[in-house]
């Protein structure tokens, strides 16, 4: 048989029709094998690990095929129980792909000290935004005589006398003594002069 007419030929359009349906089989199931290797449409939630301990979360995690990785431990946040999780990141509520690793933080053990830095003679004004900078929480706040209005004489805590440099948690709340600017310039130069006379 001539090239010509076995071209023509049932026989090679058989072969031919063969030989396509093969090549869709093939392109079928390599698509569908791409499918599966990277889970194509399939997403998962991820869940909300705040308050979750470590075991807790690796359980959930686990249940939902995700991963984790714990990143560090922040300063001690109230609102949360000791030692369980603050942040993560992808936020609860995402849509991830599976083994996906969650980043997560947790919440210290308890508040760090830090050192009362020294008010003494400033402003109110300048003391709270100083105190709340490291930490600390303006608490009561005292007026005694003195000829600077709003200036820090004191601090203290439960009652006790700080001295800048003293630990106290942070979050601590600090009361401060300042003066109520009604003593005047007449009045110290009385006092000077009551004193001087009585000396002499």
């Amino acid at each position: 048989m001539s090239l010509r007419n076995y071209l023509t030929s049932k026989v090679f359009f058989r072969q031919l029709a063969l030989a396509f349906l093969i090549l869709l089989v093939i392109g079928f199931l390599l698509l569908q094998w791409i499918s599966f290797s990277t889970k194509h449409g399939q997403e998962i939630t991820v869940p909300n690990l705040a308050k979750m301990s470590i075991e807790q979360a690796e359980e959930v995690l686990d249940n939902a095929d995700l991963d984790y990785e714990v990143l560090d431990t922040v300063d001690f946040n109230p609102d949360y129980p000791k030692f369980t999780i603050v942040k993560q990141d992808p936020l609860a509520g995402a849509k991830v792909k599976e083994d996906r690793k969650i980043y997560i933080k947790i919440n210290s053990g308890g508040f760090n000290s830090v050192r009362v830095p020294n008010l003494i003679e400033q402003t109110l004004r300048q003391a709270v935004p100083t105190l709340q900078s490291i930490g600390l929480q303006q608490g009561k706040i005292t007026y005694k005589p003195y000829l600077g209005k709003d200036m820090v004489l004191e601090m203290m805590q439960n009652g006790k006398v700080l001295k800048p440099g003293d630990k106290v948690l942070k979050s601590s709340k600090i009361d401060l003594v300042v003066g109520d600017g009604k003593v005047g310039f007449d009045e110290e130069n009385e006092t000077e002069t009551d004193t001087t006379s009585s000396n002499n």
